[in-house]
This record gives C-alpha cells, structure tokens and sequence, in this order.
C-alpha cells in the first residue's frame, strides 16, 4: 500500500506549476529581431545545444523531487489487532445419579441429562473466544477436572469422557460453588461468572449453598444456575436382579428456591430447562449476556520512500549548479 506522510506538502506541486506557467507567459522578448531564421536552422547544432532545453527543465525537476521527498512517500501495510479482555468462566456440572435420566432428546432419540448437557457445553465452549474456561463436577463430592485454560479442544475432550456418579450419587451443591470460587481466584480478570448446573437438591458436602453464595457475592462473582429436568417423574434405566433391565419412573427434585436465591444474590439469572431446546436457549442467552469486550487497533508498518527522491534531487541540483557555472553559464 502506497501513501504520504506529510500529504499536505503535495499543494507545493500546484504552486510549482502555476510558477511554470507564468514564466512561460513572461518569457523576454528575443533583443535582437531577426527577418528569418532559415538559414540559421540550417547550422549544425552541438550537442550542449541541443541538450539545453533539457537543463533549463533541469530546476523544476529538482523543485518537483524535494517536493515529494518532504511529503514523505511511504509503502507497507496497514495491520489491524484484535485484543480481547477475556472472562473467566467457570462450568459446575452435576453428574450426580439422578442425572441419568432418559426426559432429553437428541436427533429424536432419548439420552440422559448428562448426554444432554454435553452436547449443548459443548457447542457453548466453541462458541467461546478468548474467554478461560473451566470445568467443575460434582455429585457427593465437587472435583476440578479442568482449571481455567483457553485450550478449548481440551476441556471438550475431558467433558465428554465424564461420566454419571464419577462423583457420587448425591448433590453437594455447596461445594461445587465452592470448589468454582477457588479456580475463580486463581487466575484475575475484571468479569468472573459461574454457570452451576443441577437437577437435584443439596443433601451432600460440608459447604452450605447459602455460605458459597455469600463467599461468591463478597468476591463480585456472578453465578447463573440451571435446573435441569422436568417437574413430572422422569424415566430411569434400572438393572433389576429379578426382571432384568427395565425402565422406572422416579420424581427428581428440584430446590428451584436455593438455585434462584443463589443467582439473585451474585446478580447471576436462575432457569429452567426441561428439554433440549431449552437448554440450548438458555446457554445462547448466557454466552449472549457475556460477551468479551474486544479492542481493535489499526496501525501501520512502511517503509519510507523519500531517498529515492531526495537523493536524486540533490545529485540533480549539484549537476544544474555545475552546468549553470561552466556550460550554460548565462552573461547580463
């Protein structure tokens, strides 16, 4: 990409033509009039002779050179830089046994909540851009599985090999805040948040919700949380030593109260998913309201030009004085 620096300098040029133009308009009269010039045409010219129209040109192109040298000609590329405030995102699953429920749908086939919920992260976490992300599972216990880290592909590759009860079969919901809020800590950015996912109410860990959420608070760390499944019994798998493995409707219990206290008071959003399409919703919402703030910056890298004109310019008015002082030298 060509440009000038200093492009203002280029109004000099249409100074250096109307000077031209005015000189050629007021050039002298010849002193002496002569009836014909046939004959004289007709000498033999030299070559200084026939040359001199050339120096006499000489000073302009001078004037011309020095002109676009000041204007700074310039040639490189302009280089535009995205630099973006990441966040810190947390993602607590549960993976407690009620998570094996078969109420979700994917491509019209029944699948777990677990299964469910892979999927929609998933797509959430490449959604992602520059952001750190996290994840935490928890059941009886709460454990980090992957902390905070930009490797996307590794945290998808983690998620999916996780599996229903690796934690415990019940929920210690206060422990996986709490567990979150720690990773939380070890890395600093501006916007912290916790997206808790669960289907199930708290009766495991030694953590209580509502001290974790007050920790989450006094740390200016927003949680959402999901509820996860529907409010009708929902359809388990279970391997019984008599009948075999057959399908049972159990009641999964939600403590929507706890989950919407704990959003209300870290300025976090409580919902509701009871199928997949909701779930995805919910999550695009989220990645929606967190949006990174991403700076732009334009700057250029040239390369400067004006030695190609001043360097000439300078040898061409050394050869003009040169020539003005011997060859061309003018007498009154």
């Amino acid at each position: 990409m060509f440009r000038f620096e200093h492009p203002l300098y280029l109004l000099l040029l249409v100074l250096l033509g109307a000077i031209i133009w005015y000189r050629r308009l007021s050039a002298r009269e010849p002193a002496m009039g002569v009836s014909t010039t046939a004959n004289i045409s007709r000498l033999p010219r030299s070559l200084g002779a026939r040359l001199y129209p050339l120096f006499v040109q000489l000073k302009y192109l001078v004037v011309f050179l020095l002109i676009l040298a000041a204007a700074g000609p310039q040639w490189g590329n302009r280089v535009t830089t995205r630099t973006s405030e990441g966040i810190n995102i947390i993602l607590a699953v549960d993976v407690s046994g009620s998570m094996a429920a078969l109420d979700f749908k994917e491509k019209d086939k029944a699948v777990n909540r677990l299964r469910a919920v892979k999927s929609v992260v998933e797509n959430f976490i490449a959604g992602r851009n520059g952001d750190r992300i996290g994840l935490v599972v928890f059941g009886s216990e709460a454990y980090t599985q992957v902390p905070l880290t930009t490797d996307y592909p590794t945290i998808t590759k983690v998620l999916e090999r996780v599996d229903i009860g690796s934690a415990g079969q019940k929920t210690a919901l206060g422990n996986a805040l709490g567990i979150s809020i720690k990773r939380l800590q070890d890395v600093t950015s501006t916007t912290s948040i916790i997206i808790l996912l669960t289907d199930g109410r708290s009766n495991a860990g030694d953590l209580s919700p509502e001290a974790a959420t007050r920790i989450a608070a006094q740390k200016k760390i927003k949680v959402y949380t999901i509820g996860v499944g529907g409010k009708e019994p929902a359809p388990f798998i279970i391997n019984d030593p008599v009948f075999g493995q057959r399908v049972v409707y159990q009641q999964v219990d939600i403590d929507e109260d706890i989950l919407q206290t704990i959003a209300k008071d870290t300025w976090g959003l409580y919902f509701r998913a009871q199928d997949t399409d909701s779930l995805k919703k919910i999550y695009a919402t989220i990645d929606a309201l967190e949006k990174n703030k991403v700076k732009i910056k334009t700057y250029g890298r040239y390369n400067d030009l004006y030695p190609w004109c001043a360097t000439p310019a300078l040898v061409l008015l050394g050869l003009w004085i040169i020539l003005s002082q011997t060859r061309y030298l003018r007498l009154p």
